[in-house]
């Protein structure tokens, strides 16, 4: 069917079950939950209900194709009068001539075209073929070196699907589009192809996580490395050692950088982030327990907060109308004025 013809036939808002007064954020959650549901390469997929879903967002999930959409269908084609040029769509359709619709015809002109049949009255108009969109899921190795993929995508020529070859840049972020110029539906009348944008998930891993171009990790250390400073060795994302110097009195979770071991892009090279956390052992071996109450017996400092109290906990009493007095121990949690 002709895109131009089809704006006027086909509801894309049903299509996405959303209401013609949906955000522009409800359509795009829309048609994302569609699309994961319907993909072809997914268990449940269905290849033409996925090929709707990706017409239909290409038009409402663009604002400026929306506005036109929503405009022509106000109008349809009997409102403009029969046989008035520009949109031929052949014998027993309809067509409108994009000098009678002003403003609107404008910009029918910039999404379909350059707006002027190519040779006078009743002849097609160069239009441009509509941009695709779908979802990939790449892993996290492959978002930060990136990759080279397939993606299935609806060929109007054949009624199918047609792979097409993706080069993921490094670097790409979770949510991050990838265009692919001319990749989209073929232009009609000599008009050029449209665009394809592949959307990138991208899969956590199990031990580094993203910050833009950093890389984070999280390391263990343990107490007297904290306490008294110790070089830890750490090894980056590829593998290569790194030395940390973890300085004497080292809180748990602070965070060191590692420059220059983060993600390379054509912008620039991330830091790695390397967060310490100290490791509290659930087994001790009589010579480990002796050490550790025998720390215990000599500490004495300041814990830097009015939350802890060291003082012997007081027997809560009730008053008359059941509720707890005093300083109430629970759980071997000391907890002021709490309810019961």
């Amino acid at each position: 069917m002709d895109p131009r013809r089809e704006w006027f036939e086909t509801d894309y808002y049903a299509v996405l079950g959303v209401s013609s007064e949906a955000s522009d954020k409800e359509v795009t959650k829309a048609y994302r939950r569609l699309a994961r549901k319907h993909h072809p390469d997914s268990s449940a997929g269905d290849e033409e209900r996925f090929k709707q879903i990706s017409a239909a967002y290409d038009v409402i999930g663009d604002s400026e194709k929306r506005a036109a959409y929503d405009e022509a269908r106000r109008l349809g084609p009997s409102g403009l009068g029969p046989q008035m040029g520009g949109f031929a769509s052949g014998p027993g359709g309809f067509s409108i001539r994009v000098e009678d619709l002003g403003d609107l015809g404008g910009l029918f002109g910039n999404l379909f075209g350059n707006g002027r049949g190519r040779g006078g009255r009743g002849e097609p108009m160069a239009m441009r073929g509509q941009d695709l969109q779908t979802r990939l899921n790449i892993s996290f190795r492959d978002a930060v070196d990136g990759a080279v993929t397939e993606v299935a995508v609806p060929d109007p020529s054949t009624g199918g699907m047609r792979r097409v070859k993706v080069r993921i840049p490094t670097g790409v972020e979770d949510g991050g589009r990838v265009r692919l110029a001319g990749k989209g539906s073929p232009g009609a009348g000599g008009g050029p192809n449209g665009d394809l944008f592949v959307l990138v998930d991208v899969s956590p891993d199990a031990e580094f996580g993203r910050d833009g171009r950093n890389l984070t990790v999280r390391v263990p250390v343990t107490f007297p490395e904290a306490v008294l400073g110790a070089d830890v060795r750490v090894l980056d994302y590829d593998g290569h050692s790194v030395t940390l110097r973890i300085p004497a009195g080292t809180p748990s979770g602070k965070t060191f950088r590692v420059r220059g071991r983060g993600v390379k892009t054509r912008r620039g090279t991330g830091d790695l982030l390397v967060t310490v956390e100290i490791a509290v052992p659930t087994k001790l071996s009589a010579a480990q327990r002796d050490a550790i109450e025998a720390l215990r017996d000599v500490t004495d400092f300041d814990t830097g907060t009015s939350r802890r109290v060291d003082a012997e906990p007081e027997t809560a009493t009730l008053a008359d109308d059941g509720k707890a007095t005093g300083t109430d121990t629970i759980a071997g949690t000391h907890t002021a004025g709490a309810k019961h």
